[in-house]
This record gives C-alpha cells, sequence and structure tokens, in this order.
C-alpha cells in the first residue's frame, strides 16, 4: 500500500497514544478540508506552504542545502539504472532538460561505457506539451516473447490513477487505434496479442469500497468495454480483482490466472484453463508469488499442515500445477524454511533458476534455488557484501542472466551482470553510483532497545565514530512499522551530505508491524494490538537518550504514509521525547480513514472503526482524535500532496487545522502533485527535502 517512496533519487529522499479517558467527540467541523480540489481547501493549502516557504527561506542553511541537493540531483556521473529486455538496456530518465523524462533504451555495449548514447522512445515532456496534460510516468508493461507491443501507463500529477496506452517498440510511438483505457485506478495485464485482461472504473457499482475494480472483462481489439460481459465479478466489499498470465519459454505458450483479493492479506487464486477456472486450493493467508518449471510458488504467512508435512510459517513452497486436478497439497515441495534470524522477502525467476532475497537479522541476502527434480531444490548462497543489502535488480524469463546490486549505509549501490546458472563467484561490476559524502570515519551498528512489553526491538544508527555522548547530537529516528514492510540499509547519499557529514545522526527502527523477523513479527502489531508500534518507537528514542547519544532538545522523529501515522501517535503520547517530527502524507483520522480514498482496504491492519470495539482501541492512539489543546507539542512539519489519491491530503489538512486552532505552532507544506511519493520531478524533490532538511537542522542543531 502504503509504503512511501519517491520519484527523486533515494539518495536524496530519506524515506520510506498513550491511553486517553477524555470523551472524544464525533464531530468534525474540519470535513471541508476532506474536498480534495474546493478553491477553499486549495486556498487553505497554499496559504500554509507561503508562510512554510516564508519561514523556512529565511534560514541561513536553506540555499546551502538546496545548492548540495541541486549538485546531486543534476550530477552528470549519476547512474542510469536500466532493465534488460531482448538484449537491450531500458531506462526511465529525469533532468533539467527533461524534467518530466524520456523512457529511452541503449544496447549492452553501449551501457558500459560512462556515457552511453540513448534511443528515445517517449519524451514526456514533449507528449504533456502536445496533449496539454500534466503526464507523470507510470511505467510499462511488453508483450513476452517479441517485446515489442508494450502497454504505458501514464497518471496526471503522479496519483494511482492512471491512464493506460498501447506503444508499438518498434515505430517508437502510440499504436493508432490501439488499446486505450481512460483514467482509473486499473488492473490491466495482456493476455495476448490481440487482447487484454481488463478490471478498471466502468462508473457506478464496478468499484470495491476500496475504489478498486471490481468486474474483470476480457478486452478485444475494436471492442468496448462496456458491451462484455464479466468474466469474474467479486463483492463490494472485497477489495480488489486481477489477472496475471505467465509466459513459459520452456513450453512457448501462456499461463492464465486469476487474482482475487478478499481484503489485504486475504485472496483467492484460480487458474484458467481455457474456459474453466480452478480454485487453487491454497490458505488464503498465503501469498501467490509466480510460476517456475510448472509449480505454482507461494509464500506461507501462517503455518499450514498438509497430508504429508508441517511447513512453518514464512516458507516459501512449490505446488505442481498437475496437482490442481486432485485439489490436494500432499505433494507440495518446501523451497525455503525461515530459522530465528533468515526471513523471507521477494522471489525472482530466470528460464532454469529461482532468486530468494531474504534477511539475515535485517542485512540483506541472496540465495539461488535451483530445481534438481521432484522434491529436489538445491540452494547455494550468492555472496556480495556483508553489512547491507544485496538485492536482485533485474532477471529475465528466456535466459539465465541477472543483476544483483549491494548497498549500506556508507557504500553506494554497486550492479553486478552474472549468469545465474554458472559460477556464482564470476560477476561483472556493471555500474557504481557516484559517492555522494565522505564517510571516512562513519560507522553504522545495530542496537537494541527493551518495549513496553520485554521485547527486544532492533534498530540501525549511523554516526561519525568521534561522535561526543554528551546528549547534544542532532539526531533523526526514522519508522515505519506496518504491513509487513522491512526497513533495511540503504546508501544513504545526499542525506548523508546533508545530515551525516555535518555531525548528525540517523537512527532506523526495527518495530514490530514490520516484516524484519517475518509475519509473526507484523501481525504482532496488528488491530487492537496497534499500540505495540508506539511503544517499540518510543522504546528506542529513549534508548537513545538514556545512552546519550541525544537527548529530547536533538531528537527529531520521521515517517510517511503508515509511519506518518506512528510519528504523530508518538509526539502525541510523548511530546516530550521529541523536538522535531516529519510527518509525511500520513494517515491521521483513524475515525474516518476506511472512508477516504483507497483507506478501506487497509481494514486488515488497523480494524474496522464503526466496530464498537476497534474503534475504542483506535480512540486510544488516532491522533487527530487525541490531540489536545493545553499541551505543548513540538513544532511538527506536516507534508502531502494533492494529488494523494491513496492517503487522502484530508488526514493532514484537518489536523494542521485543528492544531493551528489550538493554538499550536507548526509547518505545513502540501505539493500539488505528486501522488504517493509526494513529487512528480526532480525539482519538487529538491524543493520539498530542502525544506524539510532546514526545518530538522533549525529544530535539532
Amino acid at each position: 500500500m502504503l509504503k512511501y517512496t519517491s520519484v527523486l533519487l533515494s539518495s536524496i529522499l530519506l524515506f520510506s497514544c498513550a491511553n486517553t479517558t477524555h470523551k472524544i467527540s464525533d464531530v468534525d467541523p474540519y470535513l471541508w478540508l476532506e474536498e480534495i480540489e474546493s478553491p477553499e481547501a486549495i486556498n487553505f493549502a497554499k496559504k500554509e506552504n507561503e508562510e512554510t516557504l516564508s519561514k523556512l527561506k529565511l534560514e541561513k542553511n536553506f540555499e546551502p542545502i538546496k545548492n548540495e541537493l541541486t549538485k546531486i540531483a543534476y550530477d552528470k556521473n549519476r547512474v542510469p539504472w536500466a532493465y534488460p529486455m531482448q538484449g537491450m538496456f531500458y531506462n526511465f530518465w529525469q533532468d533539467k532538460k527533461s524534467v518530466r523524462g524520456v523512457w529511452r533504451r541503449t544496447s549492452f555495449k553501449e551501457y558500459q561505457k560512462n556515457r552511453p548514447k540513448w534511443e528515445v522512445l517517449l519524451d514526456l515532456d514533449l507528449l504533456a506539451k502536445n496533449e496539454n496534460e500534466n503526464w507523470v510516468w507510470s511505467g510499462s508493461r511488453c508483450l513476452p516473447p517479441q517485446y515489442k507491443q508494450c502497454l504505458i501507463s501514464l497518471s496526471r500529477g503522479g496519483k494511482d490513477a492512471e491512464v493506460v496506452r498501447e506503444f508499438d517498440l518498434t515505430k517508437k510511438q502510440f499504436v493508432k487505434d490501439g488499446f486505450t483505457l481512460p483514467e482509473a485506478k486499473s488492473n490491466v495485464s495482456w493476455r495476448d496479442q490481440n487482447s487484454l485482461y481488463v478490471a478498471t472504473d466502468e462508473g457506478a457499482g464496478t468499484t470495491t469500497d476500496s475504489g478498486y475494480p471490481r468486474i474483470l472483462k476480457i478486452l478485444k481489439r475494436n471492442e468496448q468495454l462496456k458491451d462484455l460481459k464479466p468474466l469474474f465479478e467479486i463483492d463490494q466489499k472485497d477489495q480488489s480483482i486481477s489477472a496475471y498470465v505467465h509466459y513459459s519459454f520452456e513450453d512457448k505458450k501462456n499461463y492464465h490466472f486469476i487474482s482475487h483479493n478478499l481484503s489485504f492479506y486475504q485472496n483467492e487464486t484460480w487458474y484458467l484453463d481455457g474456459d474453466e477456472k480452478t480454485l487453487i486450493p491454497m490458505p488464503k493467508d498465503s501469498e501467490f508469488l509466480g510460476m517456475f518449471k510448472r509449480y505454482l510458488l507461494y509464500s506461507l504467512k501462517s503455518d499450514l499442515i498438509t497430508e504429508k508435512k508441517s511447513l512453518k510459517s514464512g516458507s516459501v513452497v512449490a505446488l505442481p500445477l498437475s496437482s490442481l486436478k486432485d485439489k490436494s497439497l500432499a505433494s507440495m515441495e518446501i523451497l525455503f524454511e525461515p530459522t530465528d534470524k533468515i526471513f523471507f522477502q521477494s522471489l525472482s525467476t530466470t528460464k532454469n533458476t529461482l532468486l530468494l532475497e531474504v534477511i539475515d537479522n535485517i542485512l540483506g541476502k541472496v540465495k539461488k534455488v535451483t530445481f534438481k527434480g521432484v522434491n529436489k531444490w538445491e540452494i547455494e548462497n550468492i555472496e556480495l557484501g556483508n553489512n547491507g543489502m544485496s538485492s536482485v535488480y533485474s532477471t529475465q524469463d528466456e535466459n539465465d542472466d541477472i543483476i544483483l546490486t549491494y548497498s549500506d549505509f556508507v557504500t553506494p549501490t554497486t550492479s553486478f551482470m552474472g549468469n545465474a546458472k554458472s559460477n556464482l563467484n564470476k560477476f561483472t561490476k556493471l555500474k557504481t553510483s557516484p559517492l555522494r559524502f565522505n564517510n571516512k570515519d562513519i560507522i553504522s551498528e545495530q542496537k537494541y532497545s527493551t518495549s513496553k512489553d520485554g521485547t527486544l526491538i532492533p534498530y540501525f544508527i549511523v554516526y561519525n565514530k568521534n561522535l561526543k555522548r554528551d546528549g547534544k547530537n542532532p539526531t533523526l529516528l526514522y519508522g515505519y512499522g506496518g504491513f509487513e514492510s522491512s526497513e533495511t540499509p540503504y546508501y544513504l547519499g545526499g542525506f548523508g551530505k546533508i545530515w551525516l557529514e555535518a555531525g548528525g545522526v540517523f537512527v532506523m527502527a526495527n518495530i514490530r508491524g514490520g516484516g524484519e523477523y517475518g509475519p509473526s513479527w507484523h501481525q504482532a502489531a496488528v488491530k487492537e494490538n496497534r499500540q505495540i508500534v508506539f511503544d517499540d518507537f518510543i522504546s528506542i528514542a529513549e534508548n537513545l537518550i538514556d545512552s546519550k547519544i541525544t537527548s529530547p532538545q536533538h531528537l527529531g522523529i520521521q515517517g510517511g504514509s503508515n509511519g506518518g501515522l506512528l510519528v504523530a501517535g508518538s509526539f502525541i503520547q510523548r511530546p516530550d521525547l521529541f523536538n522535531a517530527v516529519v510527518c509525511e502524507v500520513p494517515l491521521l483520522d483513524m475515525f474516518r480513514y476506511h472512508t477516504l480514498l483507497a483507506g478501506a482496504s487497509w481494514m486488515d491492519e488497523y480494524g474496522n472503526p464503526d466496530d464498537p470495539k476497534m474503534r475504542e482501541v483506535i480512540s486510544k492512539y488516532s491522533p487527530y482524535q487525541n490531540v489536545k489543546k493545553n499541551v505543548t507539542y513540538p513544532e511538527v512539519y506536516f507534508f502531502t500532496s494533492t494529488k494523494d489519491d491513496r492517503v487522502h491530503p484530508g488526514h493532514s489538512r484537518k489536523m494542521v487545522a485543528k492544531m493551528r486552532d489550538f493554538g499550536h505552532p507548526l509547518y505545513y507544506y502540501e505539493n500539488i502533485e505528486g501522488g504517493h511519493g509526494g513529487v512528480a520531478n526532480i525539482e519538487q524533490g529538491i524543493l520539498t527535502s530542502t525544506l524539510k532538511y532546514t526545518y530538522l537542522w533549525k529544530k535539532l542543531k
């Protein structure tokens, strides 16, 4: 859902309630701020933006910070990360000339050069100008095995809702009278050269309560969606419907699947063979990962007992496609089982191997899995580095070529190319990001705090080894704590230049609610146990203070999306602990979150506020309901986007208005475009990052 990411280089943007007894009123005088594009709400945002800009631009380090970030963002040595397809390397690129960006490609030989020559496929700046549209690139899906026909997704202002158009890679242009779908939160995939699986918003009654499509159709060329019968239809209270097509280069055929998301963590997958639909008999909380050599791959989120095996939660398993006839799990095979510290994160396929990304005590590793026969899966470790994240960047189903990356907090990202079927020690270094800050004497360590219930909570701390433990170090504590999303090391890049090089300390929390220690680590903090995420986060803050790393005067916290809820709840519960709060694209009104945009899809995580028991739980931590007038809070920096159609900007607007009326000083900036990622281009990213870092130095130095 909810994971906060940005269009801007990750090297620049950092991301990702104590019990109350006072009566909480259901009367909300700020509902008018939920009208996203109303003149009154837009004027409110513009006025706040002007005030925030005028204040922070006066700070003496505003321009120096902006200049440093600009140098990094437009550095000629910036790496053009690209993925291979049919012998070419594809990349989407933004710079001063191409503000919206260009989709382009080059040969492998050319890509290895420091300054590759690129062939432009689509110029978004030119397209937006010609069509008078605010286009933001949202990606491409090309049809195997030739990969000549592509579906291009374009977003207006960075919204999740997209326009889909067919693009011809050979002619480098949109197909005249080709497939085109209007703006919507759609699930679209190629069925074959002349048809698509389409689930989209077709008007009243065609979407779920979460705002996602509930009707799946097959759309052939020159047909109109409105004239077609549904292939599959789900209940309005379910989350969404979509189709997945796996092309087997081994069998030279397509395998078709329907994914029915009952809720965020509950789903059913159907196998389509002609007109016949077969429900795959897997637990509803398991996750379908794809197909490999006529095996269906799943990760388990709870323990599973079959006729022949007992399988642990967190395992990766393979179910033979042929077993669907028997509707039995007896022939299920185990590919990977977790330990007390090693947990599965994701899976990628090549022609002959599987690559598993796992975290070992929250450090990333890659394992190669080779099929050797029935119930015979050989696992080998791929060694790239020991103190950060080894990750899979790119694989291809038609061959065994792979691109892996390694980085840690102080080491720039390096990509390596090799062949998964050959010697795993023979990797060629492909690209390395420039060093963005002086990492001499900068170290990272893993520490633990003790939460309220006695659980040890890990966190990473990055700092200069010559730091004085006098409680005066400007420290930024970042957290997320939700949706089984793991917070892992990555190169701190531009943030390292602005923060670490200048003497700041960075801390990454690995609290419950995340996936750092598998499904149970996440499940420990959902619904009625949500208070645990705040307890865990606060315990880290207290540990940093007790160890004299910092003090409340110099401690700031940051989180986006679900992490915005985390930091808001934390400063409401413990205003005495923090002097700065960066609260980005947050959920804040937890009484109404399920009625706003995609909010209904997150009830598996937070619970249903209309349920009296859950409402009582939520009432104790929901920031919007618990902010008080006669309490001294830190001067919070709120940030959101008008075009965020995932987490409603009304959350931030209403909180800002309420705190203003209570007399609490704060900063608020609402980017007019950018979607849930916050920004739509590099220039916006530079400005919003400059505002944020200027604020942090102002409050924490």
